[in-house]
C-alpha cells in the first residue's frame, strides 16, 4: 500500500458500505410498534432514539481526537465492533425491558456509530478536495439508504420481526452491522502526504470560503461562524429527526381519523418512512452535495432550510392524505439528507480541509442537540395529543435558521 497509491474511488465504496450499516439508527421506528405493544410509552420509544443520537454526536468528538493517533482504518473497525455488539447483546438478552435496550441500542449502539461516522468524511475530503460536495453526499448517502433496507428487512420484505421476533432481529442486525463496517473500514486510509488529484490546483491560503485557511478546533470555536453554522444544523437536524421519530405514529393517527382502516394507515405510514423518506434522505445527500458544488454551500443551505421550514409547517395538513403524506415525507427526507452533505462541506470550506476530521464533530454536536430536543418534544406532545404543535415549532425554527444562514460570512483568523 505504501508503494502504490490506492484508487481513490475505493474509499467511496468503503464509505458507502460503512454508512449503510450506520443508517440503522434511522430504522428505529420499525421497532417501536412492537415495543409499544410491550407497554412502552411514546416518550420511552423516542428516548432510545434520542440517546442514540446524543451518544453518536458526543462520541464523534472523541473519535475526531483519536483518529490522528490510531488512524482512520482502526477507528472505523472499532466503531463497527461497538455498534454490532450493542445490537447483538440486546438481542441475546431476549428482553423488551426499557433499560437494557436503552443502554445497549441507544447508548452503546450510538457510540459505535459515533466512532465510525466521521471516518468516511475525513477520508473523503482528503481524497476528493476537487469534488467536496458530491463526495460528502456519496460518503453519507448510505446512511440514508441504509434505513430503508433495515426497516424493510425487519418488516415488509424480510418479515424478520414476524418470523424470528424482535430479539433475534436485533441479534441478526448486530452481526450484519459489524461485518459491513469492518469490511468497509479496510479502505479507510488517507492519501500520502502531498498527494493531490491530477489536474487540481489547491485554493490559495486566504481564499475565505474555499478551504484555503486551516483552523484548528480551538481557533474555530472562537469564531461567530461556528455558532451560526451550529444553530442552523440544530434546527435543520432537529426538525428532520423529530419527523423521523413521528413518521409512523402521527400519520397513522391522522389517516385513521380521515377514514382509513388501521391496517391501511399502518401500511401507508410505513411506506412514508421506509420508502419515500428513506430514499429521499439518501438521494438528498447526493443531490444537495452535487448542487452545492455549483451553487455554493451557503446558498444551498439557505434554500434547503427555507423549503424544509415551509413543508414541516404544512405537514400536519398533509399527514392525513396518503399522496400528500408521501410528498411531504419525500421533501422532508430530501432536505434532511442534505444536512449531512452540506454541513461537513461548509465546515471544510470555512475552516479548512486539513482538520475537518477534528472540526466537523464539534459542528455535528448540533445533531445531538437536535436529536434530543426534536424527538423528545414530539413524543411528549404526542402523549398530550398534540403532534401538530411539534411540527409547527420545528417549522418556525427552520425558517429562522435559513435567515441565520444568510448572514454567515467567510471566517478570518484573528491577527
Amino acid at each position: 500500500m505504501s508503494d502504490k497509491v490506492m484508487n481513490r474511488w475505493l474509499a467511496v465504496v468503503g464509505a458507502i458500505l460503512i454508512q449503510l450499516a450506520l443508517g440503522a439508527i434511522y430504522a428505529w421506528s420499525v421497532f417501536t410498534p412492537s415495543l409499544k405493544e410491550a407497554g412502552w410509552t411514546n416518550v420511552q420509544t423516542q428516548a432510545v432514539f434520542s440517546a442514540g443520537l446524543a451518544a453518536f454526536a458526543v462520541v464523534m468528538v472523541l473519535a475526531g481526537r483519536i483518529m490522528p493517533k490510531i488512524g482512520p482504518r482502526k477507528l472505523a473497525i472499532a466503531g463497527g465492533v461497538v455498534l454490532g455488539i450493542g445490537y447483538a447483546l440486546a438481542g441475546l438478552l431476549k428482553t423488551t425491558d426499557f433499560v437494557p435496550i436503552f443502554v445497549l441500542i441507544g447508548l452503546v449502539g450510538g457510540a459505535g456509530i459515533g466512532l465510525a461516522y466521521v471516518v468516511p468524511i475525513a477520508v473523503g475530503v482528503r481524497w476528493f478536495p476537487d469534488k467536496k460536495g458530491l463526495i460528502m453526499g456519496l460518503a453519507v448517502a448510505g446512511f440514508g439508504f441504509g434505513a430503508m433496507g433495515w426497516v424493510k428487512g425487519a418488516g415488509a420484505w424480510g418479515h424478520l420481526l414476524e418470523n424470528v421476533g424482535l430479539s433475534n432481529t436485533f441479534a441478526i442486525y448486530g452481526v450484519a452491522f459489524l461485518l459491513m463496517v469492518v469490511i468497509g473500514g479496510m479502505f479507510m486510509v488517507f492519501p500520502p502526504d502531498g498527494w493531490k488529484p491530477e489536474g487540481w490546483t489547491p485554493p490559495e491560503a486566504g481564499g475565505g470560503a474555499t478551504g484555503g485557511i486551516d483552523f484548528t478546533s480551538g481557533e474555530m470555536l472562537k469564531t461567530p461562524q461556528f455558532y451560526m453554522i451550529f444553530l442552523c444544523f440544530v434546527a435543520g437536524g432537529g426538525a428532520g429527526l423529530m419527523s423521523i421519530g413521528l413518521m409512523k405514529l402521527f400519520p397513522g393517527e391522522a389517516l385513521t381519523a380521515n377514514g382509513y382502516s388501521a391496517a391501511e394507515a399502518s401500511a401507508i405510514s410505513g411506506n412514508a418512512i421506509a420508502i419515500f423518506f428513506s430514499l429521499a434522505n439518501g438521494l438528498g445527500r447526493i443531490g444537495w452535495g452535487a448542487m452545492s458544488d455549483k451553487l455554493g454551500r451557503k446558498l444551498s443551505i439557505i434554500i434547503m432550510l427555507a423549503t424544509q421550514g415551509v413543508v414541516v409547517l404544512a405537514f400536519p395538513l398533509m399527514a392525513g392524505n396518503a399522496n400528500l403524506l408521501y410528498l411531504g415525507a419525500t421533501i422532508i427526507g430530501f432536505n434532511f439528507g442534505g444536512n449531512f452533505a452540506l454541513f461537513p462541506s461548509i465546515t471544510a470550506d470555512t475552516f479548512g480541509n486539513k482538520f475537518v476530521g477534528q472540526n466537523y464533530p464539534w459542528v455535528f454536536l448540533a445533531y445531538g442537540v437536535g436529536g434530543i430536543a426534536g424527538p423528545i418534544m414530539g413524543g411528549k406532545l404526542g402523549d398530550m395529543g398534540n403532534f401538530p404543535l411539534a411540527f409547527t415549532i420545528c417549522g418556525v425554527a427552520v425558517v429562522a435558521a435559513a435567515i441565520v444562514a444568510a448572514l454567515i460570512k467567510p471566517a478570518k483568523k484573528a491577527a
